[in-house]
């Protein structure tokens, strides 16, 4: 499963593989509220076809027909605004009078994409910039700290796996989490030591590791970008690896299993000298509860809550699992326990 811009980008190369002219649409500045973040993209094909998204409503429209009345008129980058007035922020559907500014820009074979596919492949976090006068396009690698600007004629957008998450335990709740992460812009690295569990285990852009969790926390150096999930029900597994990733920088640290096993957790984690602020740090049960009960939608409830924590969402705002009658990973936990047992 791809992000959305980064479908754009293979779109983008396929159409000029095959001959076609397009151009790649980047939201570079919002005022007020946008419903799409700078960096989201769109592209647009000489035929109106279109994939990706910069505004959700009529910006989008204005752009096709642009393109299948005058065709792909830029030979160069272009600035535009959307939205400046009242009236055009209500017919391009901008909520609470939002305005948005794109760069518009003819896209060739100079324009580096399929270089830039090529080394987001291999797990890059890419800066690419592009010269507004004449559109020449260059790439790098960016620091971790990168943003998207534009500064001295130059716009520079920033590409690639901007969280990482680490996923302890190869089962099937750990594939599903993989799968809508790999979606949402995270590198994501899953780790079992277990040859039982690592066999059959086939995902693409999602790397599998035989290592002892604790370890590949202790080396992956987890930042303010970094996630770590616990998913194997084995405290030899989980509890160290979990021990680490709580002293460490990582905006958030969950693990599976219900009410009752998570505070024998954390009574197993405080043996290791975590204090109360570290122990505060950890979810579990994990997820918000949403009603899930199988592996799916039990990874859509994690991803929830870890884009929440991402977004600084106040806790109080969330209806933990803990907070709900029956857990939901409960009662995947005893579907999981006796499929085990009837194999």
């Amino acid at each position: 499963m791809d992000s959305i811009d980064l479908d754009v980008l293979k779109t983008c190369d396929a159409w000029l593989a095959a001959g076609r002219r397009c151009q790649l649409v980047t939201v570079i500045k919002t005022w007020g509220s946008s419903p799409r973040p700078i960096g989201a993209t769109l592209a647009v094909c000489e035929d109106g076809s279109v994939v990706g998204s910069v505004s959700g409503g009529c910006i989008e429209d204005d752009l096709i027909a642009r393109v299948r009345s005058n065709g792909i008129e830029l030979a160069r980058p272009e600035i535009v605004s959307y939205g400046i007035s009242a009236d055009e922020a209500h017919r391009f559907g901008l909520p609470c009078g939002g305005t948005i500014e794109l760069a518009i820009e003819p896209l060739t074979q100079a324009s580096c994409i399929r270089e830039l596919l090529a080394r987001l492949a291999d797990g890059e976090l890419v800066e690419r910039r592009v010269e507004l006068a004449s559109g020449a396009a260059t790439l790098a690698r960016a620091p971790a700290s990168a943003i998207q600007r534009v500064e001295d004629g130059v716009l520079v957008t920033i590409h690639g796996p901007r969280w990482r998450l680490f996923i302890i335990g190869a089962g099937p709740l750990s594939r599903f989490l993989a799968q809508v992460a790999s979606g949402m812009d995270y590198r994501v690295t899953v780790c079992d030591p277990r040859e039982e569990y690592r066999s059959g285990w086939n995902l693409p852009g999602v790397e599998l590791v035989h290592a002892m969790p604790d370890d590949l926390v202790i080396e992956a150096r987890l930042d303010a970008r970094s996630a770590v999930v616990a998913l194997t029900h084995d405290p030899k597994l989980d509890d160290l690896a979990l021990m680490e990733a709580l002293k460490s920088d990582a905006f958030y640290v969950g693990a599976i299993g219900s009410r009752l096993n998570n505070e024998k957790r954390r009574e197993r984690l405080k043996l290791f000298d975590l204090d109360d602020a570290q122990l505060a740090r950890l979810h579990g049960p994990i997820g918000i509860y949403i009603g899930s009960k199988t592996p799916s939608e039990i990874a859509i409830s994690i991803m929830a809550e870890m884009t929440a924590v991402k977004n600084g969402v106040p806790a109080h705002m969330l209806v933990p699992h803990a907070a709900a009658p029956q857990p939901a990973t409960e009662v995947v936990c005893a579907t999981i326990r006796s499929a085990r047992a009837a194999a």
